[in-house]
């Protein structure tokens, strides 16, 4: 039998391997959670989308010299 889990909206962003699928659960504004039940294939995908519209930030530049 699986764990039981608060049904919080409170706490960080999960995603874990459950059988053959990844599972994620984002919490929402207002408690409660998005539960997401993905393949691999999907996950990647999802990973590649998110990648290609995520802005990466370049390293601060040391004013020490």
């Amino acid at each position: 039998m699986a764990a039981m889990k608060p049904r919080t909206g409170d706490g960080p962003l999960e995603v874990t391997k459950e059988g053959r699928g990844i599972v994620m659960r984002v919490p929402l504004e207002g408690g409660g959670r998005l539960v997401v039940e993905m393949s691999p294939d999907e996950a990647k995908a999802l990973g590649d989308e998110l990648a290609s519209v995520t802005v990466a930030r370049p390293p601060k530049a040391d004013s020490t010299g």
